[in-house]
């Protein structure tokens, strides 16, 4: 992930030209290059999936992350490596994977055509077609991480896809590099967007080859760096996908298209950005997405309800397949950051908190998905429970269950003396109860499922245990 400053003085003046344009949309203009892109290769249908990231304490084993895949009904996955249990594990089972090159071995691979062969041959034959390696990802934001390695990130590219020609999988598995959104310059408004013209070397032989290979540009967007950045210029409502009044509507002032929200602006900024590169065909797929459910004392933005109301509004915004202002013909398919939780991240605290789930498989919150078809069994519209988190001491459970029956107004008649939840008469049973009862009746919100840490969600009855 990579935050970025905008130029604030064209974001201003891209805000506030709606107060000067009639409301309709301009739908007419630009046709021309919305004519050439298609929705290409893998993504022939707009999809959301999630990102792998394994820096967690106890991270599930490979069977194990992949039967808690398929209950979720998550079918996209993408990896930042290409780990070979994981990958044995998803054999038949219809997920589709990206495999990834770490930025580490950019260098060997780019450097000789045998290494690029071998990597190929272990990575990526060995595996499919059981598995349904989707697509190969060179590298993470190379350009802007691994300034060193930019001048092999093309060899390594071709290379790559020399050993897919020579496996005869080229067609069916895509090779691209994922990019920060900071490689695109004024995205505010979209249409002055343009990339960092000292990555010209790179991002046009780069484009050429994509547009060739009918390959996706990888980009990793995150509104609330743009939101984080720009406080006070970019409205929140904006970054998360909220409705709209028309009077806070994004107008761009070229070209008259009207923005709801900052991923489609981020999105078609890109579109612009290749376009000054005469690139009119290759279509974007975001390879990163999401919004921390935490953060510091420095990242107030950072909670549950924003992470939920983003990462819920941009599900649905994606299955509705209305594209972009600029491109309504392409919606392009993202991939969530992250899956879970990862622990051991270094600070600030956001860094940790940018998962669906927690390591133990939890939900960290409950999105609001449904009628989004079948991404994901993580929604409200299943019945969730609030229950006692294992390993907390008795004092701690102790005082958060007098506060739920007391001041917090939960029902708790049924855990008297003599009452039917009374036995098991211990501190754990009554305190699963009560906190239940209290997000029940809060109605089951996530923030009212965490008692300072005793508490957590579950789609299991505990009366069914």
């Amino acid at each position: 992930m990579a935050n970025y400053k905008l130029t604030t003085l064209f974001l201003l003046l891209f805000l506030l030209t709606f107060c000067f344009l009639a409301p309709p949309a301009i739908s007419t203009l630009f046709s021309s290059e919305k004519a050439g892109i298609k929705q290409q290769g893998f993504q022939d249908e707009p999809f959301v999936g999630v990102n792998i990231g394994t820096d967690l304490t106890n991270f599930l084993s490979p069977a194990d992350l992949v039967a808690f895949l398929k209950v979720q009904k998550i079918g996209h996955v993408r990896l930042y490596d290409a780990d070979g249990e994981i990958l044995k594990a998803l054999a038949k089972t219809n997920i589709s994977v990206v495999v990834s090159v770490p930025n580490n071995q950019i260098l060997a691979i780019g450097s000789s055509n045998a290494t690029a062969a071998t990597w190929v041959g272990r990575n990526v034959a060995a595996y499919y077609p059981d598995t349904l390696i989707s697509a190969v990802a060179v590298g993470d934001e190379v350009l802007t991480t691994v300034p060193s390695a930019a001048a092999l990130l093309m060899p390594a590219i071709e290379a790559l896809y020399g050993a897919l020609v020579a496996a005869n999988l080229h067609t069916q598995i895509k090779i691209s590099t994922p990019h920060a959104a900071s490689i695109v310059f004024d995205q505010f408004p979209p249409s002055q967007a343009f990339f960092n013209q000292s990555l010209t070397p790179v991002l046009s032989p780069l484009l050429q080859f994509l547009s060739r290979t009918k390959s996706p540009l990888m980009m990793n967007l995150y509104p609330y760096y743009v939101f984080m950045e720009n406080k006070g210029v970019v409205p929140l409502e904006n970054s998360l996908f909220k409705p709209l009044t028309p009077s806070k509507e994004m107008v761009d002032p070229n070209t008259l298209l009207h923005y709801t929200n900052v991923l489609d602006a981020m999105l078609d900024s890109v579109y612009f950005a290749m376009k000054n590169l005469n690139i009119t065909d290759v279509p974007v797929l975001v390879t990163e997405t999401g919004w921390p459910s935490k953060g510091d004392s420095k990242e107030p933005y950072a909670t549950v309800d924003n992470a939920n109301t983003y990462n819920s509004n941009m599900i649905k915004h994606v299955f509705e397949r209305s594209g972009t202002p600029l491109h309504p013909e392409i919606t392009s398919s993202v991939y969530i950051y992250e899956l879970f939780n990862e622990d051991l991240r270094a600070p600030p605290v956001s860094e940790a908190n940018w998962g669906l789930f927690y390591g133990n498989s939890t939900p960290v919150y409950l999105l609001h998905v449904s009628g989004s078809g079948a991404f994901l069994a993580n929604d409200t519209t299943n019945q969730t429970y609030c229950v006692v988190v294992d390993g907390v001491d008795t004092k701690t459970l102790q005082t958060a269950l007098d506060w739920a029956c007391g001041p917090g107004r939960a029902n708790c008649s049924e855990i008297q003396p003599g009452e039917d939840c009374y036995q098991p008469n211990n501190v754990i049973n009554h305190a699963s109860y009560a906190f239940d009862s209290y997000y029940q009746k809060e109605g089951r919100n996530a923030g009212s499922c965490d008692f300072k840490g005793a508490a957590m969600i579950t789609t299991t009855d505990p009366t069914r245990k």
